[in-house]
């Protein structure tokens, strides 16, 4: 987990710079975000359900080196000449040029995007070997994993950003962290569940190698198949759903807004935008690693999702000033508020799964997510472009919304208390 979010975050602070580089606009940044968006949308799921038949593993592994390949792209991309296809003048859609390297960035986006559900089956494979009591403090360790990488990427990227090789070097360190992370998850990571047959021995399907057969027919253990449709009838999910969706739209629109507005309003530099995004994390980390671990003990997962939201909701409104006080204020809270929120509302998602289906539901979980991310970044960058500053308006009255919607989550949290206790 750490490893992947290093290498995402590395080029974080400079990618805005890069699509304008090659003629891009705001609208042009958030497409790309959403190309990855609507390819996880698509392969979330499939990787989701492969992980509850195969094992996490094996998922884990192919979507890691999907990622190893989209970098290698990227490097393609930084490389090529600079060559127009298209002009582009719109009083909608805005100026751009469309060039070559920006179709190769697509590409790039779309190969990581498809093989994508490594956050999902990285959910689920914690799920399976976290026990009840753990699950909230494992959750928020998972997530301050990712957030340590959030604070070192974007700080490399600010200083090999700086070197004579400008940005291919940092993206060439993206590419090796990745491949690290292959050898990691081959190596040193362990099949979360066990394996059972399905059929006697005798009907499996075989292949004899020097001389030994090697059965090919198991599915892990406790799992078993669920459509969307199915994933629906259950339980609270489809409200845990519409939360999951509204959460990563109001986030996405700050994603796709704030580096615009930092490069193009504020006239921040890449180191500026490195440290900016460096401090977010690393108040993240602080949150969920130490303060969540104390503060689990005493409040409930539901409590804790309501607080944070509310936190959340006033970071986006500190954001819409030019001040910079005022804006690492708005950081403070984002950072506090998604540190506490988002972990105990994936412990509560993973408690509504259950062990059955548990790499199913994070992956339609991970793709509700993906299809907010494409609504949120293409129409974020696309309202920015109209409105500026106050597009972060937008989140903050969708974190609103889910600070009410969260009282819901109380209910289901008891609910969910008393099945364990009888």
């Amino acid at each position: 987990n750490f490893i992947g979010t290093l290498g995402y975050s590395i080029i974080l602070p400079f990618l805005i710079i890069l699509v304008i580089k090659f003629g891009g606009n705001e609208l042009i940044y958030g497409t790309i975000g959403a190309t990855y968006s609507f390819f996880q949308l698509i392969g979330a799921p499939i990787l989701g359900r492969w992980s509850d038949k195969f094992g996490r593993k094996k998922i884990l592994l192919l979507s890691q080196a999907g990622t190893f390949l989209a970098w290698v792209l990227f490097i393609i991309a930084l490389r090529i000449p600079n060559t127009t296809l298209a002009h582009v003048n719109s009083s909608i859609l805005g100026i751009f040029i469309v060039t070559i390297p920006l179709l190769v960035l697509f590409v790039a986006r779309a190969l990581d995007g498809i093989t994508g559900g490594n956050v999902s089956v990285a959910n689920a494979y914690l799920a399976d070997v976290t026990t009840e009591e753990d699950r909230k403090s494992n959750f928020g360790k998972m997530a301050a994993s990712g957030n340590l990488g959030f604070i070192i990427g974007p700080a490399l990227a600010g200083v090999l950003g700086g070197t004579v090789l400008g940005e291919q070097l940092p993206v060439m360190v993206a590419m090796m962290i990745s491949l690290i992370a292959i050898f990691v998850i081959a190596f040193l990571l362990s099949e979360s569940n066990p394996c059972v047959l399905t059929k006697p021995v005798e009907s499996c399907k075989v292949k004899k190698v020097f001389g030994q057969e090697h059965k090919e027919c198991y599915e892990i253990a406790g799992s078993d198949r669920i459509n969307f449709r199915e994933a629906l009838n259950l339980n609270h999910i489809p409200f845990i759903l519409i939360l999951y969706f509204m959460i990563f739209l109001a986030f996405n629109f700050f994603y796709v807004a704030f580096p615009v507005h930092a490069v193009e309003s504020l006239k921040w530099s890449l180191l500026g935008l490195g440290i900016f995004f460096s401090v977010l994390g690393f108040i993240m980390v602080c949150v969920q690693g130490p303060v969540l671990s104390k503060i689990s003990n005493k409040f409930s997962d539901s409590i804790l999702t309501i607080a944070g939201s509310t936190l959340l909701a006033g970071s986006f409104f500190l954001f819409t000033s030019s001040n910079k006080v005022l804006i690492y204020l708005g950081v403070l809270l984002f950072s506090s508020g998604n540190g506490i929120m988002w972990p105990s509302f994936l412990s509560i998602l993973s408690k509504v799964a259950g062990k059955k289906y548990q790499g199913a539901i994070q992956g339609y979980a991970s793709s509700s997510g993906s299809l907010a991310s494409i609504i949120g970044l293409i129409t974020g960058g696309l309202i920015y472009g109209w409105v500026g500053v106050t597009t972060f308006w937008i989140p903050g009255i969708l974190l609103l919304t889910i600070f009410v919607l969260s009282f819901k989550l109380v209910g289901i949290e008891q609910t969910y208390a008393a099945k364990i206790d009888d």
